[in-house]
Parts: C-alpha cells; sequence; structure tokens
C-alpha cells in the first residue's frame, strides 16, 4: 500500500513540474516580448520616416538613399567578407582602447575619490579632459605617433578614461556614510575597505562611468578610422571614408546604420545585461 501511494505521489509531483513549465514558458515569453516590442516598434517607426523623407524628395536618392538599398548594400558587403574583416579589425581595436581605459580610469579615479589632495588636485582636471572633442587629440597623436595603431589607440583611451573615472568618483562620493563607518568597525581598512564596502555600494556609479566611457571610446574610434587610416588595414572606418570619396550615398548610409548598429548592440547585450543583473541582485528586479 505505501509503494503505491509513493508512486502515485510521484506521478502527480511529475504531472505538477509539467503544469508548471506549462505556465513557466508563456510567462517567459510575455516577459520577452514585453521588453523586445517597443524596441522593434520605434526601428519601425524611424525605417517609415526615412522612407516618407525619401518620398518627400527632400533630397535625390543618390544622395539620400531609401532604406532598401542601403540595407542591399549592406547584405552584399557581408557576402564577400568586407563587413565581417572590418568589424573584425575595429572591435579589437575597441576592445583594446577600452580595456586600457578600463584600467587607467579605474585606477585614477579610485586613488582621487580616496585621497583629498589629488581631488583638489586633479578633479577638475579629469572632468576638463572629458569634455574635449576626441578630434582634437589627433593632430598631437599624429604628431607623436605617426600614422599607426598607437595613435588611434590613444585617442580612444584619452576620450574613455576621463568618463570612467569620473563614474568611479561620482559612485564614491554616493557612499552612504554609514557604511564606510560600519565596514570600519568591522576591521575593513585601505585596499581592504575599498574593496569590500566602497566599491560594491559605488557600482551604480561606476557602471554609469563605463557606459559614457564606452560610448566615448566609441565615438573616438570612428574618428579615429576616418582621420587615421592605416595602409592596408580596412576598418568599418574607413568603409564610410571609401564610400564618401567615391560619392557613394549607399554605401555611406550602410557605413552609418552599421556603427549605429553596433552601438545600439552593445549598450544592451554588454552594459544593459550587466545593469540588470545588479538591480537584480540589489532586488530592484524581479528574477526571471
Amino acid at each position: 500500500m505505501a509503494v503505491a501511494e509513493s508512486t502515485i505521489d510521484a506521478d502527480l509531483a511529475g504531472l505538477d513540474a509539467l503544469d508548471v513549465g506549462d505556465v513557466a514558458a508563456p510567462r517567459r515569453a510575455r516577459r520577452t516580448w514585453r521588453a523586445l516590442w517597443p524596441k522593434v516598434a520605434a526601428l519601425a517607426l524611424f525605417h517609415l520616416v526615412w522612407q516618407l523623407v525619401v518620398w518627400s524628395g527632400w533630397k535625390e536618392e543618390f544622395v539620400l538613399p531609401p532604406p532598401g538599398p542601403v540595407y542591399r548594400e549592406l547584405w552584399l558587403r557581408l557576402q564577400d567578407g568586407t563587413i565581417l574583416d572590418a568589424l573584425w579589425l575595429t572591435m579589437g581595436r575597441a576592445a583594446r582602447g577600452f580595456g586600457v581605459a578600463l584600467v587607467l580610469g579605474t585606477a585614477i579615479g579610485a586613488l582621487v575619490s580616496r585621497v583629498k589632495v589629488l581631488r583638489t588636485a586633479v578633479g577638475s582636471m579629469i572632468t576638463g579632459l572629458q569634455t574635449m572633442p576626441s578630434i582634437a587629440w589627433f593632430p598631437l597623436a599624429i604628431l607623436a605617433f605617426k600614422i599607426s595603431e598607437e595613435a588611434i589607440l590613444f585617442v580612444v583611451v584619452l576620450g574613455a578614461a576621463p568618463s570612467i573615472a569620473n563614474g568611479v568618483i561620482s559612485g564614491a562620493d554616493q557612499v552612504p556614510p554609514v557604511l564606510v563607518r560600519a565596514g570600519k568597525v568591522l576591521g575593513a581598512r585601505g585596499i581592504a575597505l575599498w574593496r569590500h564596502v566602497v566599491l560594491p555600494a559605488s557600482l551604480p556609479g561606476y557602471l554609469a562611468g563605463l557606459k559614457q566611457g564606452w560610448a566615448f571610446a566609441w565615438r573616438s574610434l570612428m574618428a579615429g578610422e576616418l582621420i587615421v587610416i592605416v595602409v592596408g588595414k580596412q576598418s568599418v572606418g574607413t568603409l564610410l571614408q571609401f564610400s564618401r570619396d567615391v560619392n557613394d550615398a549607399e554605401g555611406i548610409v550602410a557605413a552609418m546604420v552599421l556603427i549605429w548598429g553596433i552601438g545600439v548592440a552593445i549598450d544592451a547585450m554588454v552594459f544593459g545585461a550587466i545593469e540588470r543583473r545588479v538591480a537584480r541582485h540589489r532586488g530592484m528586479l524581479t528574477a526571471p
């Protein structure tokens, strides 16, 4: 009798699990759809407005092409491998530049936020560097490094590092003093206090600095690839520049769409995912 009851219980448990799975899948699908449909609608509206502007005759189609020919151009360049080769070079540059800026910006921001003398001495200078247009650095970069990868990397790092440093400083300034005092009471001092108390508490401001740093790095990189064209290396920026040289409007807009799409994808897939994970960890977002 006991064996029969346990068998029935096991069968019912299996049925319950199936029911939960059936309910969870539609819920997950609804959450996914709720997250996606605003983006899909915005993209559709953007392309509709683009097509309406073309139809209005504001500019001739050889100056402002409609979406169809632009995406056909993208598809052709994707098929012949041009875009993939350019993306490989550009994203490698972006990763190296942002990586160096991440290390430098975090280290400088941590020092400035904890040492009052440094805050007084260089705090406003970091903001001044952040406000400088990346294009202003290129004469010095070319003079120092010639037409080379180092010139591009130099400008990317200078474009991103100040924003990251300011993110660290701003996040540290917003840490409640009671948390710092509690950490000291528990024995945290110096690096341990920063690692276990200040940095976790300042994470939202730090992430905002990282996002802004990436935006500046990407903009600086595109400017660099338009100005510093290294012989024998084709990047996303050179695709845009070469299309401009031959007055290829479809190629120009296709390269611009590609640059914009990469920026959106990195923001959504990398920084957006990190922000959601932090918010969920802090109880500000329900678990999936």
